[in-house]
Order: C-alpha cells, then sequence, then structure tokens
C-alpha cells in the first residue's frame, strides 16, 4: 500500500465502496461540485487580523476630531491626501495608498457570539444551518487537495463557525496563541514506525467504511489522513531563528510572531490564515485598552505589509482587518465604549482592492451612517469578488439550497481595483 496517500485519493476511497456504491455525503461537501471542479483555483490568498471584541472606528480610522464623542487621541495625516488616522498607527499612516477603508458598516449582531459569527460567515446564527466561515470557503475554492499543509489555518482568538455545510475537509486548523504546533502534533516515533501503523489503519478504515457509513467515522478518517500529511510540513512552523531577524520589523509581541507566521504559511501556500488579537471589548478604560493594542498592531500589521510587499505576494493576497462590532461614539461613565453596529469600520488591502479608497461614511458624531452604508453580506460579497470566487455560489444541505452571501447582498465596485 502506498504510505503517501493524498487528499484526492482519499476522498475517492471515502466516496466509493464496495462494489461501486456511492457512501453518503458529509456536510455537503460533493453536492456543489465534482472532484474534478475542485482543481479550479483563483490562486488567491486571504490573511484577517481579527481584532476580537470589537475595535474602536473613533478611535482608529474614523476619527471625529472637535466633536464631543471624539475622545483624547490626536488624528495624523497619512500619505493618502484627506485620510487622517489614530497617531497610535504612524506605520499604518504610510501605507494608508494600500489600504480600503469601509466607514460604512452597519450590521446585524451588537453581540459577541452572534457578532463572530456573523463577521465570520456573512450569516446571522441559525438553528437549521451550520454556515461556513470565510476561511473555509478560502479553502475550498482558493485552495489545493494535494496540499499536505492545511488551507485554512487559524492563531489566536478567532471564530466559531468553522467549516460548517462544507465539511469536514475544510476545518480550520488550530495554532497555539504563539502560532506554535501543539505538543501533541508529533506522534515520537520512528518515520518507518508512523508508515506502517498508518498502513495498518488504513486497511482497517476502508474495510470499516464499506459498513459503518456516518459521517463522524468519514470525519475521523480525512482528520487522520491530515494529521498524517502534517508531519511532512512540520518544519514550515519552526520560525524561532527567522523570528530574531523579523521581530523589529513586526515587533516583539506575540502577535506580531503571528503575523510574521501568517506571511511564512502564505509564501508556503496556505489559502486562508487568521490572526486573532485579544482585548478590544474595551467597555472600561477604552483609551487605555485602544492605545496598547495599536502599539502592537501597528507595526505588525504594517511589518506585514511590507514583507507580502517586497516578496511579491500583496498582489494575490487579500488582507482584512476588522471585528465583530465597532464601539460607541459615546464615552459611558467607566471611560469606556461599548457594542455599536450602525456605523464601524472595516479595512481591506492588498490582491483584488483599489489602494487608497475610502468608502462611506458616518455622521460628524459618529451616531450612524451617512453615506453609502455596508451590510455583512454586502461586505462577504465583495471579499469574494476579490479572491475570485463568485459570491452566489449555491450549495446544498441535504436537499436545501444555500447560498454563499444573503439574498440582496451586493459588491462595493468602488473599493475594487
Amino acid at each position: 500500500m502506498n504510505p503517501h496517500v493524498t487528499r484526492r485519493a482519499m476522498l475517492k476511497r471515502l466516496v466509493v465502496g464496495a462494489g461501486g456504491a456511492a457512501v453518503a455525503n458529509f456536510g455537503g461537501l460533493f453536492n456543489s461540485q465534482t472532484i474534478a471542479d475542485e482543481v479550479r483555483r483563483s490562486g488567491k490568498r486571504c490573511i484577517l487580523l481579527w481584532a476580537n471584541g470589537g475595535a474602536s472606528q473613533i478611535d482608529t480610522f474614523d476619527m471625529k476630531p472637535g466633536q464631543p464623542t471624539a475622545g483624547p487621541f490626536r488624528p495624523i495625516n497619512t500619505n493618502l491626501a484627506g485620510l487622517q488616522i489614530c497617531e497610535y498607527l504612524p506605520r499604518m499612516a504610510r501605507h494608508a495608498d494600500k489600504l480600503a477603508v469601509i466607514r460604512s458598516m452597519h450590521t446585524s449582531e451588537p453581540d459577541h457570539p452572534g457578532g463572530i459569527y456573523l463577521m465570520h460567515t456573512g450569516y446571522r446564527p441559525a438553528v437549521a444551518v451550520s454556515h461556513p466561515e470565510l476561511g473555509a470557503m478560502t479553502a475550498k475554492y482558493c485552495g489545493s487537495l494535494d496540499s499536505d499543509l492545511p488551507d485554512f489555518i487559524r492563531m489566536g482568538s478567532t471564530g466559531n463557525g468553522g467549516a460548517g455545510y462544507l465539511g469536514p475537509l475544510y476545518q480550520p486548523f488550530g495554532l497555539d496563541r504563539n502560532g506554535r504546533l501543539s505538543q501533541f502534533a508529533s506522534s515520537g516515533s520512528t518515520p518507518e514506525a508512523v508508515r506502517r501503523r498508518a498502513d495498518l489503519l488504513r486497511f482497517v478504515e476502508e474495510s470499516s467504511a464499506r459498513e459503518h457509513r456516518a459521517e463522524p467515522f468519514q470525519a475521523h478518517r480525512l482528520a487522520q489522513e491530515r494529521a498524517w500529511r502534517l508531519q511532512r510540513t512540520r518544519n514550515v512552523f519552526n520560525i524561532d531563528q527567522e523570528w530574531a531577524r523579523a521581530r523589529e520589523r513586526y515587533g516583539d509581541t506575540g502577535f506580531g510572531r503571528n503575523c510574521f507566521m501568517a506571511r511564512k504559511l502564505i509564501e508556503a501556500g496556505v489559502a486562508f490564515v487568521e490572526v486573532g488579537q485579544e482585548n478590544y471589548d474595551s467597555h472600561a478604560d477604552n483609551f487605555v485598552c485602544h492605545k496598547a493594542n495599536m502599539n502592537i498592531l501597528d507595526p505588525a500589521w504594517s511589518g506585514l505589509l511590507d514583507d507580502l510587499h517586497e516578496r511579491g505576494l500583496l498582489r494575490n493576497t487579500l488582507m482584512i482587518w476588522m471585528g465583530e462590532v465597532g464601539r460607541t461614539p459615546g464615552i459611558n461613565n467607566r471611560v469606556g465604549r461599548d457594542h455599536f453596529v450602525r456605523g464601524w469600520t472595516v479595512v481591506l488591502a492588498g490582491g483584488g482592492v483599489r489602494g487608497g479608497t475610502v468608502y462611506g461614511a458616518t455622521n460628524p458624531n459618529g451616531n450612524g451612517v451617512r453615506d453609502n452604508p455596508v451590510t455583512e453580506g454586502d461586505l462577504f460579497a465583495t471579499i469574494y469578488t476579490a479572491l475570485g470566487i463568485n459570491p452566489r455560489v449555491r450549495h446544498f444541505v441535504g436537499t436545501r439550497p444555500i447560498w454563499a452571501t444573503p439574498e440582496g447582498a451586493r459588491v462595493v465596485r468602488e473599493v475594487l481595483a
């Protein structure tokens, strides 16, 4: 038995049983396209920098100087005429010509669990359907079935939806908060022993699959195959020596290290990487929290943009900075800002994006959208279009059709190249 079974071969084994009978599909994995169709990829990649808890738009990219909602931070000029951002983002100010700043997000989930789900899937949570995250969709349409590396990798606090109806093949692979593999990622056995055990387990599993076709069994087989294949790529995750040289550019922080790891993974061919940054949920001491976070974010984000640009990767890599909500223009009695969804900011850059763009506007005090509101569906339709994915591609959950974006979602063409 060949010890190096590709994922495509594994899929074929799982969907064809004894006598050529089709095994029941799981999670809609094979409903929308044939395996042959899966190899038609856009060549695009995506990095999501996730502001966990929800960053304040007024204290970052939509400042309101002179208004009672402004707060103590001062705006600074950028290299894009007319765009000012927070004084604690000086390095990002030099990259404004690469950014598309959407200042008019108007979304529908004001709390954390629902907002996290919404801003990872484009849909509100529903009982009957588990929607795939952006990372799973990107893995499906921009990844490679033959890659030893997972196509959807994330670090830190991130999404809560997973692959949804796309099935276990597109589940996220999680690194720890320091961007390292789990201590359980190595078997501790010799390569020959691992190979022999894998051959034996495949034989037993394939025999079992003829009689036991339940989705959990199939998901377990796929997960085991992915774990074996991952062993061949372990060196990709070892960045200790390179980090000693890169940390000045990215900032010597865990988030900076993870952003550097994201660049390494994109360079290695991973389709989607998500990096979470903590502590934006600033119901109290908003300005202390945001100053500390921006001092971490600014070098990490700008360093990643520099690195991708210098290596020729930025033109095909879409970068997204967002969280699950914005924060209120009003400052509460704990010097904090609460959750706000009626006018907040998302920033895009890189592949497929028209740099140097500011789209939409909130009113003078920031209490609502003045021009060009953008819903979660609009944002996801725009992101998918930038990645070369049809935003209205249809999948099936059983016999029920589900579209990649909600009905009525529109592409914001003004921010696309």
